[in-house]
């Protein structure tokens, strides 16, 4: 295992790409093992104004928490609508969504563990 260092990422640094199987959705990827942290994979997350994120599951836990806006969090059948401050942790395996019924985008950071994560769409 590399040795771990402390570093520093700049905002304007950061990309933001779009993803795949959720329109309105994209991500920053913070930190994560290719920026030195061997454990934690830190993401930001934007959620556009009236996007919507397909149900899914992944093989790893999610912790997030809510920088700013509003939207609804589905998790496994119960919607919960959540706004900047708010915590939310989804087990591994939990099947979930998203939906903005706003007119802000919705921004969230999302600290996983590293390594592999397989994402399932729900059909």
């Amino acid at each position: 295992m590399a040795e771990s260092i402390p570093r520093i990422r700049r905002a304007e640094d950061i990309e933001y790409e779009p993803l795949d199987a959720a329109d309105g959705l994209s991500k920053g990827v913070l930190v994560n093992e290719a920026y030195g942290a061997p454990n934690i994979a830190l993401r930001k997350f934007v959620l556009d104004a009236g996007a919507t994120v397909p149900e899914h599951t992944n093989e790893i836990e999610h912790e997030q928490y809510v920088l700013s806006g509003e939207y609804v969090v589905g998790i496994e059948g119960e919607e919960y609508t959540v706004a900047a401050g708010d915590t939310i942790h989804i087990p591994a395996g939990a099947v979930h969504w998203y939906r903005n019924e706003g007119d802000e985008e919705g921004v969230f950071l999302c600290a996983v563990p590293t390594g592999d994560d397989e994402i399932e769409l729900v059909e």
